[in-house]
């Protein structure tokens, strides 16, 4: 199977077939058939992409129901260390930390479901990121938890003073602050 579980609840890891040989190499990022084997029938509205430095910090963000947003992300050239916390309510894993390495050599992609926080570091000198939602941008629907929230001891893997951190994600609440609406439903 191309999919490996977490600790949390319906996070997975996609690692796709990959073809290579003397011209580089091919794979799909995306086969709604393969998914949808696993147990995901979802239909997405919008591809998301970034390019960011090493250091910078995005997240920990989600929107809020009725516009929460399941994502799949990947990472297309670099490195990043790919987080994701269970903020759902009534959540088994609530609080639950989930990070692993994405990058444009391992092409790993992680599949997140409504209602957790997402977020990443970049590893590398500059990374380029992909991340497909089944729900449009909501603004008024943003929220998010705090990058450095110590009830969470996230390790970044990078120093303290090389974290590039936005001043709209400097002043996310705690987790134990944060306004989620987006209840767990068991699979």
């Amino acid at each position: 199977m191309p999919f490996i579980t977490t600790d949390i609840p319906g996070v997975l890891v996609f690692e796709p077939k990959v073809f290579e040989d003397s011209r580089g190499y091919f794979y799909e990022s995306w086969n709604e058939s393969v998914f949808r084997e696993q147990g995901i029938d979802i239909r997405w509205v919008q591809d998301n992409q970034s390019s960011s430095a090493y250091g910078v910090i995005r997240g920990l963000h989600f929107q809020k129901a009725p516009h929460a947003q399941t994502k799949l992300v990947r990472v297309i050239r670099g490195r990043i260390l790919d987080v994701v916390v269970d903020t759902r309510i009534g959540s088994p894993a609530f609080g639950k930390i989930f990070a692993v390495e994405l990058s444009g050599k391992n092409r790993k992609q992680v599949f997140i479901p409504k209602g957790l926080a997402h977020g990443f570091a970049v590893l590398s000198k500059k990374a380029e990121v992909l991340y497909k939602c089944d729900e449009l941008y909501h603004p008024e629907s943003e929220s998010g938890i705090l990058y450095n929230d110590p009830a969470l001891g996230i390790d970044w893997q990078l120093g303290e003073d090389d974290a590039i951190v936005s001043g709209k994600d400097q002043i996310l609440p705690l987790l134990k602050d944060m306004d989620n609406n987006t209840q767990y439903v068991p699979a």
